[in-house]
């Protein structure tokens, strides 16, 4: 139940992210379109490789994007195994953590979920671990308490 919850947050989360790009693709696309010509030829070709840069970005921002949601629905039917990976959800003593991609924290019945990365330096922590073994990450020891 608390997977699911938190599955479908990041998925929400990415599609926000995903909207807004595409936003800011249109609002590029419209801007290439309607510079004009002016008197002044190089303002002119600076303005239009300047948005074409911009494109650019934004299309590699994009793809990024959909490797991450790719990466995502691999986890939907994540199986808990006892052993701290990739779709693990961790309860620990200092907080709660899904390991999956980087998000925004949600809270879910009366807990707060961290989304995170297993590359971020917590979750490099986090990855291999068992229920009962500890991580120190700032000075803090926190315990593993569950994991799902």
């Amino acid at each position: 139940m608390i997977k699911e919850k938190l599955f479908f947050h990041c998925k929400n989360y990415l599609q926000k992210r995903k909207n807004l790009l595409e936003q800011r693709k249109n609002e590029l696309q419209l801007a290439l379109t309607s510079e004009t010509k002016s008197s002044a030829g190089d303002k002119h070709e600076t303005g239009r490789a300047m948005i074409q840069i911009e494109r650019e970005k934004l299309g590699n921002q994009l793809l990024a994007l959909e490797l991450e949601v790719q990466k995502l629905r691999s986890l939907k039917n994540h199986h808990n195994t006892g052993i701290v990976s990739l779709g693990s959800v961790v309860h620990t003593n200092n907080g709660n953590y899904y390991i999956a991609l980087a998000a925004e924290s949600c809270d879910i019945e009366i807990h707060k979920y961290y989304c995170i990365s297993p590359i971020s330096p917590i979750g490099k922590l986090l990855l291999g671990k068992k229920a009962k073994e500890y991580i120190k990450f700032n000075s803090t020891i926190s315990m593993i308490i569950e994991i799902l």
